[in-house]
């Protein structure tokens, strides 16, 4: 089917198309009917289907044939190890964790927290909770403790399952410190504490409570699948909150199985035995859909990378992991490129490796500037593709449906909305608005399957935070417009459209002109507060490696490219050369805490924050 017939059908005849995409699955009871509306617009899906996610992710392809095939392979260039799992494999590790968990008494509906590094045994404690209709929850190897205590209040966990430590670059976290402290803080208290005990650093443990992982599997037999039905939940994952307090956003079993493996080979192509290499983490919801459940779901064999895009030992690194493994499709976040970029301009690294079996590179997670598309492109000589969605939504909103039918790129876009997705364009009255003209994005209610559900113990934070600002509609919290042949560009966060003078400017527009100048390797523009024209755009840019050029002439040069590509309205006459900007683990940069700073208001450092000491650096420069 082409893409707009696909499209048509998905809005038009949903139950049918739905139905058929869940006929993919295997399904323990069958589907019968797609969607069930209900009070506040959303909608149950596949509410008489009864499932195991991880016997579809694992069982399914033990007993149809794919046994022996490579489910998930571990790459380690922070400790030096390496491992490869078979299906079969995979699946008996996962059912004898499972039986360990069983012991502890952890059940359908129970919750389980995992605080675990980037090691298989995050994805097998994901697949085990799943396995016994538990509810997962990850959390950030490395978060702070109060952060993990407030999920655990949230959450009320049976068990919390960790690991002894995290390696970063050069040097070792102990793990199990910081979740002692957040057990102590917290007034929920954990039955047990399973520990995956690591070389590097061996943990302590309190025989009244905690259990070793390895010692406990002695004597411990493979639990089986449990039945869940389709509307119950398969992991809560906490995002950052406005309020400051985090929101679990609550994902259901069926919807969100069909809705992945329906992606698999609608956004990224790939066929069962292909090699799929999200370089992410399981503590995002990039890791759960595309580095767990997604490929798995899909028979594809999955590549869990504990690196870094640089420094793991350089700027080749990810083109090391896909020519070792013959990855065929390669996703990450833009901040991770414009890493490599920064440490490796000229690409001689990627030079080096036989590429041959990679088709595609993917990237989501913030917006994909152009400069580090066009660089991507140029270097690799691959087809490089935008795709946009949220932790909300749990797989892509708009993406290029090259399963369907490739459609040409479009820098700074990224492309169609996917079947399933009513994306509309609405003015602050919540009415739609033409082509080329910039509004909120949203989404005609019913949600497709695989998005959130809800606010875990909160239906009143999901409804006045998702569904309240315009009626029928789920509200994204983007900007953006679609053009003339209804390709949807994302122009950054709501609140990142600045108003200077009652001009109503992007500070995204402003960034992608910043990031055209072949000496910026990075860039954010914020709008500070100004008492003439209400605020003023200020640009941060970090420089490429090796790059030399002064302050002066640099913000000269790109104080002219913005006054020649938008005019001087733009009104952007100040630019800092920082060391590095704020970012949140996944890399999102924190522009909200940079306003902050430059308007001197009382900073709120998320608990995502990769590096907070950054903050002091930046508060000195953005104070002068």
């Amino acid at each position: 089917m082409s893409y707009p017939r696909e499209y048509e059908s998905s809005l038009q005849r949903r139950d049918a198309f739905w139905l058929q995409q869940a006929k993919k699955l295997h399904w323990f009871k069958e589907p019968q009917q797609a969607v069930s509306l209900k009070p506040n617009g959303c909608a149950d899906w596949f509410a008489d289907g009864e499932l195991n996610v991880s016997f579809m992710a694992l069982d399914y392809h033990v007993d149809n044939g794919r046994g022996d095939q490579l489910a998930l392979i571990y790459d380690s260039p922070v400790s030096g190890a390496k491992a490869s799992y078979t299906f079969r494999e995979l699946r008996d590790q996962v059912a004898l964790f499972a039986g360990l968990l069983k012991k502890q008494h952890v059940k359908k509906g129970d919750r389980v927290v995992i605080y675990m590094p980037m090691i298989p045994q995050a994805a097998i404690a994901m697949l085990a909770c799943a396995r016994l209709g538990a509810v997962h929850s990850v959390v950030f190897g490395g978060f702070a403790p109060h952060e993990l205590a407030v999920r655990i209040d949230d959450a009320t966990p049976k068990v919390i399952v960790t690991a002894s430590c995290g390696i970063e670059v050069n040097r070792v976290i102990p793990y199990k410190p910081m979740v002692d402290k957040a057990i102590e803080e917290a007034n929920h208290k954990p039955a047990q504490v399973i520990v995956w005990q690591r070389p590097e650093c061996q943990a302590e443990l309190l025989p009244e409570r905690d259990i070793d992982w390895q010692q406990g599997l002695q004597g411990v037999s493979p639990a089986e699948c449990t039945v869940v039905a389709a509307t119950d939940p398969l992991y809560v994952l906490y995002t950052s909150g406005t309020t400051g307090k985090p929101k679990g956003v609550v994902r259901d079993t069926g919807g969100y199985a069909v809705a992945l493996h329906y992606s698999m080979n609608l956004v990224y192509g790939l066929k069962p035995g292909q090699v799929m290499f999200t370089a992410s983490d399981v503590g995002w919801v990039v890791g759960h859909s595309y580095i767990v459940y997604g490929p798995l779901l899909a028979g594809v064999t999955t590549v869990l990378y504990e690196g870094k895009p640089v420094r793991t030992p350089d700027a080749g690194a990810f083109w090391r992991v896909c020519a070792e493994y013959g990855v065929n499709v390669l996703f990450s976040a833009p901040t991770a490129f414009r890493a490599v970029k920064k440490e490796d301009p000229e690409g001689l690294l990627f030079a080096g490796y036989d590429l041959s079996k990679l088709q595609r590179i993917y990237m989501a997670g913030e917006r994909l500037d152009p400069a580090t598309y066009e660089w991507t492109t140029a270097i690799t000589g691959k087809p490089v593709y935008d795709h946009w969605w949220q932790t909300e939504s749990g797989w892509p909103i708009c993406a290029n449906p090259v399963g369907a039918a490739e459609h040409p790129i479009k820098p700074g876009s990224a492309t169609l909305p996917l079947p399933g997705y009513d994306v509309q364009i609405l003015d602050y009255k919540g009415q739609p608005v033409g082509p080329n003209e910039q509004g909120a994005v949203a989404i005609k209610l019913p949600l497709p399957p695989g998005c959130l559900t809800t606010i875990w113990n909160n239906e009143e934070r999901f409804v006045s935070g998702y569904l309240s600002e315009f009626e029928g509609y789920y509200s994204t919290g983007d900007g953006g417009y679609k053009d003339d042949d209804g390709y949807v560009f994302i122009m950054g966060r709501t609140d990142d459209v600045i108003n200077v003078a009652g001009h109503r400017l992007s500070t995204g527009e402003m960034e992608e002109i910043l990031a055209q100048d072949n000496a910026v390797a990075e860039c954010a523009v914020i709008g500070v507060h100004d008492e003439l024209k209400g605020q003023v755009p200020v640009g941060l840019v970090i420089t490429k490696d090796g790059v030399q050029v002064s302050a002066e002439e640099l913000t000269a040069r790109l104080v002219q490219l913005v006054r020649d590509e938008i005019g001087a309205v733009a009104c952007l006459k100040r630019i800092l050369v920082v060391p590095r900007l704020p970012k949140t683990r996944s890399g999102k940069i924190l522009r909200r805490v940079l306003r902050q700073l430059a308007d001197g208001e009382p900073v709120q450092v998320p608990s995502t924050i990769d590096d907070p000491s950054c903050i002091d650096e930046l508060r000195e420069q953005l104070a002068g």
